[in-house]
């Protein structure tokens, strides 16, 4: 999702990157998120319904602008602005890279809390201090309040929830196989 560059990433640019892909299917897919990547997912199976069949939300930033601007306070906030542009860390890169304020302004745009209609599964570990528990506790009543089909598990994990990689697999895998081995209602 970094394409062409981090520095000009936004969660819009992120949606149209998944919108691109997902249309090289014709049938609907199975996302697998975690973190931005899980509210990503979120977010794209609320706007495009028909093209998702199920998630795996893994630790994901929902309330995404709100949490990030708090985290950084608005001294930072306003230097970021001025700016243009901040340096974070890139956890795949293992270092520091610039990414431009468009990319909160972009996110305050979208939804805090997407409501998928697909099956989600979502996977929060207590211990995590990037994602606070309380959001996917929260995004599960929201969902089960709208009757949509929803299962959280919490695991004593922090946020990158690598502790039992197998474990995660079954999970996952009990997820998607529920789901894809489902009877399917007939096209009306």
């Amino acid at each position: 999702m970094n394409e062409p560059s981090f520095f000009e990433l936004t969660v819009s640019r992120m949606l149209a990157q998944v919108d691109a892909l997902a249309s090289e299917r014709p049938e609907p897919l199975c996302l697998i998120g975690s973190s931005l990547g899980g509210y990503l997912a979120a977010l794209f199976a609320a706007a495009r319904p028909e093209r998702v069949a199920c998630l795996a939300l893994l630790a994901p930033a929902f309330d995404l602008a709100s949490r990030w601007s708090a985290r950084m306070g608005e001294p930072l906030l306003q230097q970021w602005r001025a700016q243009g542009s901040f340096e974070f860390d890139h956890h795949a890169l293992k270092r520091k890279e610039r990414l431009s304020s468009r990319f909160l302004e972009d996110a305050a745009l979208h939804a805090a809390n997407p409501m998928p209609r697909a099956p989600t599964l979502m996977v929060q570990g207590l211990l995590d201090q990037t994602v606070p528990p309380e959001l996917a506790r929260e995004q599960e009543r929201r969902m089960r309040a709208a009757g949509l089909p929803v299962k959280l598990v919490e695991l004593d994990e922090g946020h990158e929830l690598t502790a039992d990689l197998p474990g995660l697999w079954r999970l996952l895998e009990t997820h998607f196989a529920g789901v894809l081995d489902a009877p399917r209602a007939a096209p009306q």
